[in-house]
């Protein structure tokens, strides 16, 4: 980036330019999330035009512009030309209610120029609005994509923030070209940080119905149990990548979550949306063509389920963790219906304490983390910090009744019939109870995973657990 040596006004643009974002689809975010239902406003009020738009969802969401992930480099560029004596102006499409809040915030710009609910300041627009403000003066203009043209062959000078080459020959060829500032591109590693392929250590439960049988497995089992592990693992990244759209200023808050792709603005709100499609389509494809009809249906249930929790349920208390608890539970009846085991009472039941124990474990540590992130748990999950001690007490519980019943199923006489030396299952008791005490301890002294399955995937104790698991039902059979 080349310095600005002169006094020319310096315009900027909002979306793209000074922040990594676009703050319509931001609040057209915000607002699905808060009220699903006004999705079906969106068209009437696009009837009256992208401005009259613009300003319909602005003074319905919210957005905090203290998160949004700003460029450090065109803070920076608009920092040095006020400090050399130069009047910048914030000059957007954006609503003039979002651009204000952004430049109270920054405290960077003299002025604001933002479409208002009659004009939308885009492309001749925008040109026409920042002659206007000038005066007639020579000006600069900022910006980031092929529409700020317009505005730039008004100008005198441009700075040219984007990594399109053909974008920077075509600003050159309208004006001269003072500044260029290149942002850094997304790898495809982070577009699959995105799509959060760790997470499908989960679906590794498809599998768990194949314990039983692990002396009597054929190929169209374990072939079956794949590819339901790969059906169920791309609709789990769609719908991840769903919910990472929704929770835009929630994981900006947090310390770690802000660092994903889509909180930190290295991959668009639209880019997401078509990941969503994408990896929700393949999913259902591959299930319809290959799959039993009732793991489709499996898989439809979770669907519904697990976005119903990213819109709602997950903000209220005990609901969340319930409803946690019965997506972990889907992914085991997934697995008997691709299979075709049997998904016994027992079966469904220690899985609904288990995972209820673990999604609580989950609540627990969110619930004794950082105070600034305990104090956001009432807005986003509906806890509060006094909660902890019944989040704990009741995981526990739930993680023993599990147990309970883990004994109490071994003792089925159907279970037993199975087995030519049913008395090494029992080996699966203290495992269990051993591994459950373990995440407990490690919840209460706060080096647990804030995801205990994806813990418990990744900690060699716990894989060792399934192993002397997997030989004692071997020894069994």
């Amino acid at each position: 980036m080349t310095g600005l040596n002169t006094m020319r006004p310096l315009y900027v643009d909002l979306d793209g330019t000074l922040i990594a974002t676009d703050l319509l689809h931001e609040s057209l975010l915000q607002l699905v999330r808060a009220s699903p239902l006004s999705l079906l406003s969106l068209p009437l009020w696009l009837l009256r035009g992208k401005a009259a738009f613009k300003d319909e969802v602005a003074q319905r969401a919210t957005v905090d512009v203290t998160t949004l992930p700003y460029r450090p480099e065109v803070i920076e560029l608009v920092r040095s030309a006020r400090a050399a004596g130069r009047r910048t102006v914030l000059a957007t499409a954006s609503d003039a209610k979002l651009a204000h809040a952004v430049a109270r915030h920054l405290d960077l710009f003299d002025a604001v120029l933002a479409s208002d609910g009659e004009r939308n300041l885009r492309g001749a627009g925008k040109l026409a609005a920042i002659e206007a403000d000038a005066g007639g003066r020579a000006f600069s203009y900022a910006g980031d994509r092929s529409v700020d043209l317009a505005v730039w062959r008004g100008a005198e000078a441009a700075v040219v923030v984007s990594r399109s080459e053909s974008l920077a020959r075509r600003a050159a060829g309208a004006t001269t070209v003072e500044a260029r500032i290149v942002p850094p591109r997304t790898s495809f590693k982070r577009y699959l940080y995105g799509a959060r392929l760790h997470q499908w250590l989960k679906n590794l439960l498809i599998f768990l119905p194949l314990m039983p049988v692990l002396h009597d497995l054929t190929q169209s089992l374990v072939v079956n149990a794949a590819l339901a592990f790969l059906a169920f693992g791309l609709m789990a990244s769609g719908i991840y990548v769903l919910n990472d759209l929704l929770d835009l200023e929630t994981d900006r808050r947090h310390h770690r979550k802000r660092t994903r792709p889509f909180a930190a603005g290295e991959i668009s709100v639209p880019a997401g949306l078509v990941m969503t499609g994408l990896l929700c389509a393949s999913s259902l494809a591959l299930s319809l063509a290959l799959l039993p009809d009732a793991f489709v249906g499996v898989l439809l249930l979770y669907m519904a389920l697990t976005t119903a929790y990213s819109l709602h349920l997950k903000r209220r208390a005990v609901v969340d963790v319930f409803s946690l608890a019965a997506l972990y539970t889907i992914r085991v009846a997934a697995g008997t219906a691709a299979t075709g085991q049997p998904l016994s009472f027992w079966i469904l039941s220690f899985s609904l304490f288990i995972f209820l124990s673990l999604a609580l474990a989950k609540r627990y540590v969110e619930l004794t983390g950082p105070p600034a992130e305990v104090r956001q748990m009432k807005r986003n999950r509906g806890y509060v910090a006094t909660d902890a001690p019944f989040v704990l007490c009741t995981g526990v519980a739930a993680g023993q009744m599990a147990a309970l019943l883990l004994g109490l199923y071994l003792h089925d006489q159907q279970m037993v019939a199975r087995y030519e030396n049913p008395q090494y299952l029992w080996v699966l008791i203290p495992v269990f109870l051993f591994w459950t005490m373990r995440i407990w301890l490690k919840a209460i002294r706060g080096v647990l995973h804030d995801d205990p399955v994806v813990f418990a995937a990744r900690d060699w104790v716990s894989r060792l657990a399934v192993a002397i698991g997997a030989v004692a039902l071997w020894m069994a059979g």
